[in-house]
Parts: C-alpha cells; sequence; structure tokens
C-alpha cells in the first residue's frame, strides 16, 4: 500500500484524535474536520478509518518486531539486549506517542485479519522477550525472581511510558534512556 504525503498527514491527525478521545468516538467527519478538508475529500486518499487504523498499528507493530528479531538473534549478552529493547520503546515514544497510543488502547479494533496478524506479533514479541530473560536467568546475569513479574513490570512500563513523557518537566531524551535502562535493570535501591 503505497503511502502518501497527504496520507501520512490523515494518519498522523487521525492518531493524535484516537489518543485524544479513542478510536470508536472518531468519525472520518472529525478526522478532516481537524484537517480543515471536506470529508469527501479524505475518501480520495484513505478508504476508511479501519485502513487509518490499521497503517497506524501495523507499521509500529512491524517495527517493534523487526527490531526485536533483530535483537534476538545479535551475539549481544544479554543486558545489551533488553537496554535495546529499552531504547526501542523510548525512540518509538519519543517519535510517536500518538500512534504507540493507539497500538495500545485501539488493537482490539482491527478487522480479524489484521487483528490475527497483529495478536501473533505482539505475542512472539513477548516470547522474545521472556526468552531473553530467561536465558539472563539462567546466566546469572538477571535475579532469579519470578519471571512474569519481570516481563510484565518491565513492559508495561515501556508501552505506557507515552502516557507521562512530554508532560510537565520531562527529562531530555538521553537522560530519559540513561535513567530508565538504570532504573528498569538496576532498580532504585543503593546497593
Amino acid at each position: 500500500m503505497k503511502i502518501t504525503d497527504r496520507k501520512t498527514e490523515i494518519v498522523t491527525v487521525a492518531a493524535k484524535l484516537f489518543k485524544e478521545k479513542g478510536y470508536s468516538a472518531i468519525t472520518m467527519r472529525d478526522i478532516a474536520q481537524a484537517m480543515d478538508i471536506k470529508a469527501a475529500s479524505l475518501y480520495n486518499h484513505i478508504k476508511s478509518k479501519q485502513e487509518i487504523l490499521v497503517l497506524i498499528i501495523i507499521e509500529i507493530a512491524e517495527e517493534f518486531t523487526a527490531t526485536m528479531n533483530d535483537v534476538v538473534i545479535s551475539k549481544d549478552a544479554t543486558i545489551k539486549k533488553i537496554e535495546k529493547i529499552i531504547q526501542l520503546h523510548i525512540d518509538i515514544t519519543l517519535r510517536n506517542s500518538d500512534a504507540l497510543a493507539c497500538l495500545n488502547n485501539d488493537w482490539m479494533h482491527l478487522a480479524d485479519k489484521q487483528l490475527t496478524y497483529f495478536m501473533k506479533m505482539r505475542e512472539d514479541y513477548e516470547e522474545n522477550f521472556r526468552t531473553i530473560i530467561k536465558k539472563g536467568i539462567v546466566d546469572g546475569d538477571i535475579k532469579n525472581l519470578n519471571l512474569e513479574v519481570i516481563i510484565f513490570s518491565t513492559l508495561s512500563t515501556l508501552r505506557t511510558l507515552y502516557l507521562w513523557y512530554g508532560k510537565k518537566k520531562s527529562p531530555d531524551p538521553l537522560v530519559l534512556k540513561s535513567n530508565m535502562i538504570q532504573v528498569l535493570l538496576n532498580g532504585i535501591v543503593i546497593q
């Protein structure tokens, strides 16, 4: 599916609206109004609101998947792999928090085929992360704590970063990356 500049603009505006009000509450007319064009004009570039949702969610899910696949096959040590995963989440949050919010909040509105595809990517991503953590525990690089608690704590923090970052006095992106890696890997207690 070829993405034109106008289509990119439509997707960007829609992602912002979806983040603010949710996919179900937004109509094509709302998107057109936000762009200051007629709703009929949208259909010259986009077939439906569902197409917009697919463009937003699948693109980011594929980026997460591709990067995770690269991390998994890399020869990096476990801790370096986890650092790369944390950096990936931060980079996507900084670059496109509206689309990330849509991915987290509106994925269930994908149509059957796209929903199945998305769910497979998400399950594979989590399983790859689980494999990295397990290896870190076995190798003695990570504390032998409950695997699911580690996965939930880390991924839920990273997946919801868009809710917090950018509000009030957020740290500089480099400070965010450095500090988040330290907090997620080493905690906050002085040993």
